[in-house]
């Protein structure tokens, strides 16, 4: 076993100081294939796809002055799916234990990753590459020489790019929005109980949505975001019609800074807006389209990220022990959550070989969430929404996906079951 470890990143520290039962920071991201998945091949494929990616090969310590990652022997496993989604993977009666967990149902493979090892970016290119090496292994005749998309350099994987593209540029926090500094809506109604989050996943033809949205000249990401915001709207009570609803929006810091990492490397900006009641997805939609481009400008970018971390470089943070830091953290986490109503984060286009085309069907993802997340995939002609959701209601959804039905979209939607006492 290689003796090596490494600090966890800028992100990694938030989420850590920020775990709690019902949000225990994990994402999910599955595959569903067009044969039931062989245990015992995806077992091989597991062990092998651990030899090619040694970084995601790790426990995660606690020192005296911050945590740590430490290369690890660990033996991954694959299980048949018995707990429920994003269930906990790091806690205080979890220790010692690889990040990730990999689990099977019917066709289905389910890569889950606690959020201080990678983000939605590395955890696809894992889930990627295990995929690759099952079906390898399943139709060897006819995937024989077919590439492997695993990435750059185990080197370039465990970069913290955070530490490597620092550049003291000047902090940008404040969103360049006025409405996006305005007092913000929170979603209200009853939580689900014994610390549930229920799980729902939209299917819709991406054709027909990138239609839509390039009809008023938004970007996909902008469309979705302008109809969840309305539907919000629609459940928000009278006294509080006057805050903004904001969106936050994960950002790929990869598409701005030349990183191969498969750590954490993203930022989350938020847009927002301070509803009259006149407002309609055609009229909504390209105010935040003009705003997220605003907020996406690369000098924002890079300088809020410079802003996050210039907090890890004040004098005298270093030898103040974690207990403290994790409460300052845990804090200014919280703060800065309650200027969000909901999340979205759009990972984009799912790309594999075209040879392995005719062995998927395709690709959805989640993310553990106390309030309301929904992650946006796509493969083939398939746009997957996957959305996480801790209120016992689940009026806004609603709403949300029978505006899209309305306004004529095919909408398919799946729920799983909680208990509601």
């Amino acid at each position: 076993m290689p003796n090596t470890w490494y600090k966890v990143d800028n992100v990694a520290k938030v989420f850590l100081a920020s775990v709690t039962r019902r949000d225990p920071r994990v994402f999910r991201i599955s595959c569903t294939l067009t044969e039931d998945i062989d245990p015992d091949a995806l077992a091989a494929a597991l062990q092998r796809t651990a030899g090619d990616l040694p970084n995601f090969q790790v426990t995660l310590h606690r020192g005296l002055f911050w945590h740590y990652l430490e290369a690890s022997g660990k033996c991954p496993r694959p299980e048949p799916e018995h707990r429920r989604p994003c269930a906990a993977i790091y806690g205080r009666d979890i220790k010692n234990e690889l990040l990730y967990r990999v689990s099977y149902y019917g066709a289905r493979i389910n890569v889950e990753m606690f959020h201080a090892l990678s983000d939605g970016n590395g955890g696809l290119l894992f889930l990627k590459v295990l995929v690759h090496n099952y079906l390898a292994l399943r139709h060897p005749d006819e995937l024989e020489g077919v590439a492997r998309d695993e990435g750059a350099s185990a080197a370039d994987m465990a970069e913290d790019s955070f530490q490597q593209f620092y550049a003291r540029r000047k902090a940008a926090f404040a969103p360049a929005d006025p409405a996006a500094r305005r007092p913000v809506c929170r979603l209200h109604g009853r939580r689900l109980p014994l610390d549930q989050t229920q799980f729902f996943e939209g299917h819709l033809p991406v054709k027909d949505v990138l239609a839509k949205a390039r009809a008023l000249g938004v970007t996909l990401t902008s469309y979705l975001a302008a109809a969840q915001m309305l539907a919000v709207w629609q459940e928000t009570p009278a006294l509080e019609r006057g805050r903004a609803i904001a969106v936050g929006l994960p950002v790929n810091l990869r598409n701005y800074f030349p990183s191969d990492t498969a750590r954490n490397f993203f930022n989350t900006i938020r847009v927002a807006h301070v509803f009259t009641g006149d407002e309609t997805l055609d009229t909504l939609a390209p105010e935040l389209d003009a705003k997220l481009k605003a907020e996406l400008s690369p000098e924002r970018i890079m300088a809020r990220m410079d802003g996050f971390q210039r907090f890890e470089r004040i004098p005298g943070v270093r030898p103040v022990p974690l207990p403290v830091k994790n409460a300052v953290v845990g804090l200014c986490n919280w703060v800065e959550s309650r200027k969000v109503t909901f999340t979205l984060s759009n990972m984009g286009r799912v790309q594999t070989a075209p040879e392995l085309a005719p062995y998927i069907k395709g690709f959805a993802a989640y993310c553990s969430s106390d309030g309301l997340f929904t992650t946006v995939c796509s493969y083939g002609g398939d746009l997957v929404l996957g959305s996480v959701s801790a209120l016992r209601s689940t009026n806004i959804l609603r709403n949300f996906y029978r505006s899209l039905a309305e306004s004529g979209l095919a909408v398919t939607l799946y729920a799983s079951e909680v208990e509601t006492e």
